[in-house]
């Protein structure tokens, strides 16, 4: 069975595994995770590799690429994690509910070391690479994108919204400010700012 470059589980709380199988073992994950941050912060995206990677999270390259097959599949995860994919549309009864509650996810999301420190470097290499665009997209795009359709659907069943009304005109009038402002300009969020751009984007699409 193969193992990995950090000291062996309590065999008392070691999970079967099938014979020949490899042992993710949760606290390597972690480290490389961690270690992923260092390194953009210390070189960028561009730079960054698979041995510094290992190399600071004290692990061989094998226990990375057994994860992630490459360096952008690694950091495309940890962006993913930290965008709306995967989360429940919010439910809140009304349109600026909805939209209130997306944009109080999105700036949690948004002011993460993840987006403050990768986003940028990603969409520099984007603009040179098409298949990162294309990852990039796929991590932080389409799941906003099914979110966003899910509240206007909604709000056109209760009669907040026209029929025919575009759920990706909706995200960019919701998100693409606050983007701008974190992400962009880097700039904070003053007291009430999210309430004042909720109601503003719902505004706009009621109008």
């Amino acid at each position: 069975m193969t193992t990995e470059s950090r000291p062996p589980a309590d065999p008392r709380t070691a999970r079967r595994v099938p014979a020949g199988a490899a042992v993710l073992r949760e606290d390597v994950t972690d480290a490389i995770r961690a270690a992923v941050f260092e390194e953009l912060a210390a070189v960028g995206f561009a730079r960054m590799s698979i041995e510094g990677i290992a190399r600071r999270a004290g692990v061989g390259k094998t226990a990375v690429y057994r994860r992630w097959k490459s360096k952008l599949a690694l950091v495309l995860d940890l962006v993913s994690a930290f965008a709306t994919r995967g989360l429940p549309a919010p439910a809140t009864g009304s349109l600026y509910g909805d939209v209130r509650a997306l944009l109080e996810v999105a700036s949690h999301a948004l002011r993460h070391p993840v987006a403050s420190q990768v986003i940028p470097d990603l969409l520099v290499e984007a603009a040179r690479h098409p298949e990162i665009s294309d990852a990039i997209k796929a991590a932080l795009l389409d799941g906003q994108q099914g979110i966003a359709a899910v509240i206007v659907r909604e709000a056109v069943e209760r009669g907040e919204l026209p029929e025919g009304t575009d759920p990706d005109r909706a995200l960019d009038l919701i998100i693409g400010p606050l983007y701008w402002r974190l992400v962009v300009v880097r700039g904070d969020l003053p007291k009430g700012y999210l309430d004042d751009l909720a109601a503003s984007a719902v505004g706009a699409l009621t109008k």
